[in-house]
């Protein structure tokens, strides 16, 4: 079919449009940059020109839809308009294209208000208790995007969580710059269990949604990599891998969150648009335990992770030529 991948220029989405490509898909994809993927057509734009989605939709037959402001921090306006107004217009131009399905890429933060998940599959999206406004406002999109599930475009949410892999400016460059220059604690312990996804199973869980909508469209899907384990074990995984030291000293998640949230209100005053050193979510997210039911998942994608995440550092050390 003819699929259009928005967000191709990003680690996931590059590989979304790679992976269908291979599939024997013709892929367009856009983005505000080259996408840098090979034998797909870029449309180059931004989700606020309603122009230029109505000339990347056009002729699609599906569409997956990765595109969105991912930070820590920042103007709420700013989310609002990329992952809300944007994915409100791309709904609009799919549905007036005739586009036939619709992949939305969300994230389990929409479900998220800070508690531990242990072993839950995906509990409804709440932007009123989603933390941070990345979190809020997927949450607000992924809404919108199941609302206009319908007969005529069949709509379904996949929430990848904590992707990574080589190439990965998100998780793995953060940890491992952050742990050579000694910034980067253990939150009591090290010790919540987390589930991940390394980006090619995240890819393919992805594809595999399109492919089969007729079973999922209306709902949303959680994807891991369904391996737990506990963070600190993760982080030192990821920085052997990277050829830095792991990180060693300990601080504790009520302190941490606590520093986070006054930390993201001293950057949004004082303008900086960098990432800041610790957000109360990043601190959620270190401290807390995530980790997912994946049979169902599994099921109605009829779809199984290829890496496993031993096998996945294996390939980043490899990539940072470490093996």
């Amino acid at each position: 079919m003819r699929v259009l991948v928005t967000g191709a220029s990003g680690l996931l989405g590059g590989e979304v449009a790679k992976l269908l490509l291979r599939q024997g898909h013709a892929v367009t994809t856009f983005q505000r940059r080259p996408s840098g993927v090979a034998g797909a057509t870029d449309v180059r734009g931004s989700l606020s020109d309603d122009g230029a989605l109505r000339r990347a939709v056009a002729g699609a037959e599906g569409v997956i839809h990765l595109a969105a402001k991912v930070s820590f921090t920042g103007r709420a306006a700013d989310f609002d308009e990329v992952n809300i107004e944007g994915t409100r217009r791309l709904l609009r131009a799919a549905r007036d294209a005739g586009v036939r399905g619709l992949v939305f890429v969300s994230s389990p933060s929409v479900a998220n208000s800070g508690a531990a998940i242990a072993g839950l599959g995906a509990e409804p999206a709440d932007p009123a208790g989603a933390h941070g406004d990345y979190a809020r406002t997927k949450a607000a999109a992924e809404l919108l995007a199941l609302a206009a599930d319908s007969p005529e475009l069949r709509v379904a949410a996949v929430r990848p969580h904590v992707v990574w892999g080589p190439g990965d400016t998100q998780l793995v460059e953060r940890v491992l710059d952050r742990a050579r220059r000694g910034r980067l604690p253990l939150l009591d312990a090290g010790a919540a269990l987390i589930d991940t996804t390394y980006v090619d199973n995240a890819a393919s869980a992805i594809v595999a949604a399109l492919h089969r909508m007729d079973h999922i469209h209306g709902r949303a899907l959680v994807v891991t990599n369904g391996e737990p384990r506990p963070v600190g074990e993760l982080l030192a995984g990821i920085c052997a891998a990277g050829g830095v030291p792991a990180p060693a000293w300990h601080v504790p998640g009520r302190l941490a969150r606590a520093a986070g949230s006054v930390v993201e209100k001293a950057w949004l005053r004082a303008g900086r648009t960098e990432e800041p050193p610790m957000t109360r979510f990043l601190a959620e997210q270190l401290s807390t335990a995530h980790w997912f039911d994946q049979r169902q998942t599994r099921a109605l994608l009829d779809w199984t992770p290829a890496v496993s995440l031993d096998e996945g550092l294996e390939r980043l050390a490899r990539h940072y030529g470490g093996r």
